[in-house]
């Protein structure tokens, strides 16, 4: 339960008095509510919620934790997370599928246009259509990185150069990671990813730190390959509800863009490639 009180100090360290109707003075040291306010703002005793804080108390009711989001005005995404780390899933064996699909290959082969990865939500790179191998040619040409889009994001110096918008991935990322953390806590190979994360990268440990969680399914990235140049693309994260864990990501440009120029003749390049394994 340390991580749950982690959690919830993290967030009611971002809640101004202010924000809750609460009358502050200028000898106020906190910036954010203190416990006795988040306690009678959800209307439990002080005592309880220093013991959820404190990794004292478990299971605490859905009542309880819908007035507690509530108070530290948390989003869907924290919400869900915040009932995953009141009740831990219990630490069994992890079923997620390990390997892509034959027709799920067969799909990615067939789209020429966009580029498209195959991962899974530790990051790793399962597969991807010919053009998603060249967009990622920095990512995917280290095999012995285990083509592992978060190590490296934090890891290889070279990634800020490619992430135009470096800070923005790299806080998204660990948002993510944290979120998966507490749904597969059995998971070892993500428990070693974020010790590995956490030992060699201080912006890592500091977007960790940050207790934020993430879940993004859409939006735009911005890319510096080293043929193609600047790329502004739109991605797409696309679940796969028959393979827990795993995710279609296609990464597209505005028509009649220079961007779209660009894939377009990346794709003339990649045309005779075979798809990467």
């Amino acid at each position: 339960m340390e991580d749950l009180g982690a959690f919830l100090h993290s967030r009611r360290a971002r809640v101004t008095p202010e924000s809750v109707g609460l009358r502050t003075s200028a000898r106020r040291r906190v910036s954010g509510l203190r416990r006795e306010e988040v306690a009678h703002l959800a209307g439990i005793s002080v005592e309880y919620y220093q013991r959820l804080e404190q990794g004292r108390s478990a299971s605490p009711s859905p009542a309880v934790l819908d007035a507690i989001a509530q108070v530290l005005r948390l989003d869907e995404v924290e919400r869900g997370h915040l009932v995953t780390l009141a009740h831990p899933p219990r630490r069994s064996a992890d079923h997620r599928r390990a390997q892509v699909r034959p027709e799920l290959r067969r799909m990615l082969e067939h789209m020429h246009r966009i580029a498209a990865l195959v991962i899974n939500d530790r990051f790793d790179v399962l597969t991807s259509n010919a053009l998603g191998a060249r967009l990622f040619e920095p990512v995917l040409a280290k095999q012995d990185a285990d083509c592992n889009l978060a190590r490296h994001l934090f890891l290889d110096p070279a990634a800020a150069d490619f992430y135009l918008d470096w800070n923005d991935v790299a806080a998204a990322t660990a948002a993510q990671l944290r979120l998966v953390h507490a749904r597969y806590p059995a998971d070892t190979e993500l428990t070693a990813l974020i010790d590995d994360l956490t030992e060699g990268s201080t912006a890592f440990g500091t977007h960790w730190a940050a207790g934020d969680v993430q879940l993004r399914s859409a939006g735009s990235k911005n890319l510096c390959h080293p043929e193609a140049g600047v790329l502004a693309l739109h991605y797409e994260n696309l679940n796969l509800p028959g393979d827990p864990g795993q995710r279609i990501v296609t990464l597209s440009p505005d028509e009649d863009s220079a961007t779209e120029t660009a894939l377009r003749l990346l794709s003339l390049q990649t045309a005779d490639a075979p798809t990467p394994p």
